[in-house]
């Protein structure tokens, strides 16, 4: 019998495939670097899902391998942007069905029946909202050009202008100077400037710098706490802007927070956003996502195909984390 769902998440930085039965039992799965289509091109997405599918699965029959494909990518912001991954994933023929999404709605169903408020901050930062009345919020999440400020390569470069401004004498003095330097290996930060000017460094290593930013802030380091602060103001943003435009203020919505970022932050952080979304509407439940978003991907598919909830209490169980 062919699997039931392919279920896809591609995020900035990592895509997840797992193959589902009808009953909830994952049947393969596998993971790769991000192949969002608006970074990579949507042929070159749709030819780097199709490998990560014949991975995760490689005893697939003749086409098509499964009864419905669930794809959720980071990058389809705009209904063009969906239609056209949609043409390029139908004709390769992988399922009988399909359907294609943002990656912050399958966070939302991670976390949640699928009704409520989804943030997401892993490479970039958006949010996404899904109202009772199946209204839907949402952001286009393109960097600053959409007014988004956040994710974890944003942070990274904060706790290196801090730094850097720190060791030159522009800025106050601050424990990123130093901790900034130790991760690249260097003394100096102008070692790093240089490094990154001449290409001899690695811009994608700035990504890195995001947890240690949170650290040198929970020691108490002024500076780099008014960088979490403000993060925790935008994270805090979207969920507001969502519940009211969804009329959730009066409501018990969920909230659910995830990505590579809100998922490592710790409890203080998550206690803060907790704090502002309640003053918004009250009866809030605030959660960081205890499974992966291509599981919510997945429940997406067992939702259309009509699956028991006792399948999906079961892939949930199955795919929790640690």
């Amino acid at each position: 019998m062919r699997p039931a769902v392919i279920a896809i998440d591609g995020g900035n930085s990592k895509t997840e495939v797992l193959v589902i039965s009808e009953d909830g039992v994952v049947l393969g799965k596998s993971r790769g670097p991000g192949a969002s289509p608006q970074n990579i091109g949507v042929a070159a997405c749709v030819t780097a899902l199709e490998g990560l599918v014949l991975e995760a699965f490689p005893d697939f029959g003749e086409k098509p391998f499964a009864v419905h494909t669930s794809a959720y990518l980071a990058g389809l912001d705009f209904p063009r942007e969906e239609e056209a991954l949609h043409a390029a994933l139908s004709a390769r023929g992988w399922s009988d069905t399909l359907t294609v999404g943002n990656d912050t709605l399958a966070l939302l169903r991670a976390g949640s029946a699928g009704v409520g408020v989804a943030v997401v901050c892993g490479a970039g930062i958006n949010g996404a909202g899904v109202g009772p009345d199946g209204r839907v919020h949402r952001f286009p999440a393109l960097g600053k050009i959409s007014g988004d400020w956040g994710g974890g390569y944003r942070l990274g470069e904060e706790a290196l202008w801090w730094a850097v401004r720190a060791e030159d004498g522009r800025g106050p003095r601050t424990a990123l100077q130093a901790a900034v330097a130790s991760f690249f290996g260097k003394r100096r930060l102008l070692d790093v400037v240089q490094g990154l000017h001449f290409e001899e460094i690695d811009p994608a290593s700035i990504h890195g710098l995001c947890p240690l930013l949170f650290e040198v802030a929970a020691a108490g380091d002024e500076v780099a706490s008014d960088i979490v602060t403000r993060f925790v103001e935008e994270v805090s943003v979207f969920a507001a802007v969502i519940l009211r435009n969804l009329d959730l203020t009066g409501e018990a919505p969920e909230i659910v927070l995830g990505g590579g970022v809100l998922t490592g932050v710790g409890a203080p952080v998550i206690a803060e956003i907790e704090r502002r979304c309640l003053k918004v509407a009250p009866r809030a439940v605030v959660r960081v996502v205890d499974v992966n978003p291509v599981v919510g991907a997945a429940l997406f598919g067992l939702d259309t195909l009509g699956a028991s909830d006792a399948a999906k209490a079961s892939l949930k169980a199955a795919t929790q984390r640690a």
